[in-house]
């Protein structure tokens, strides 16, 4: 899996939420920049991986190979409702195997969440694209990874040895900035 290039990404609030309480992106967190961000690195990805609460909806959407994780099948299985996508159950293959059923073996990897498929591969991001929305809050929100709020998603990346890069405004209006975290 060393020709891979394992990317994640999420916009998140002040308090470190990617969702509501229902498991839905608020449009609160929608912003034309971060969006123009997020559609340009997922049309260069190779291969997205997703849970079933994730998905981009994007007019390139239906074009691109994915992964969604799921436990609804024992291990690997085509996605009925899309040919180019594999569901895969980490409980019954492993993620090389569910590469191969996808067809990619090299290139960019592309994780777009949520919370549990982020964490699956915590260790393995070459980089981490953490946007943030500094003036947006969420109470009683979905946190980007387990563990957030109690610890803030930057300080988990860094107890996985992470480090943050230099920050880039999406929306100078709204201070919405992305910030990668590399090995």
């Amino acid at each position: 899996m060393a020709a891979l290039n394992i990317e994640g990404y999420v916009i998140v609030s002040a308090d470190g939420m990617l969702a509501n309480a229902a498991h839905v992106m608020p449009d609160e967190l929608k912003f034309e920049g971060d969006k123009q961000f997020f559609t340009a690195a997922l049309d260069r990805a190779d291969l997205i991986v997703h849970g079933r609460h994730s998905f981009e909806d994007q007019p390139n959407s239906p074009r691109r190979r994915r992964i969604v994780l799921t436990r609804t099948i024992a291990s690997i299985a085509p996605d009925p409702s899309n040919p180019k996508s594999t569901l895969w159950n980490p409980a019954g293959a492993s993620f090389q195997a569910a590469c191969e059923r996808a067809g990619v073996d090299h290139g960019i990897l592309a994780i777009i969440g949520g919370p549990d498929v982020f964490e699956m591969f915590m260790d393995r991001y070459d980089t981490f694209w953490l946007s943030l929305a500094p003036l947006v809050r969420i109470p009683d929100g979905e946190g980007c990874f387990p563990g957030v709020p109690a610890q803030s998603p930057q300080e988990i990346m860094a107890a996985h040895g992470l480090k943050p890069g230099q920050a880039r405004i999406l929306d100078a209006a709204n201070q919405v900035s992305v910030t990668p975290w590399r090995r």
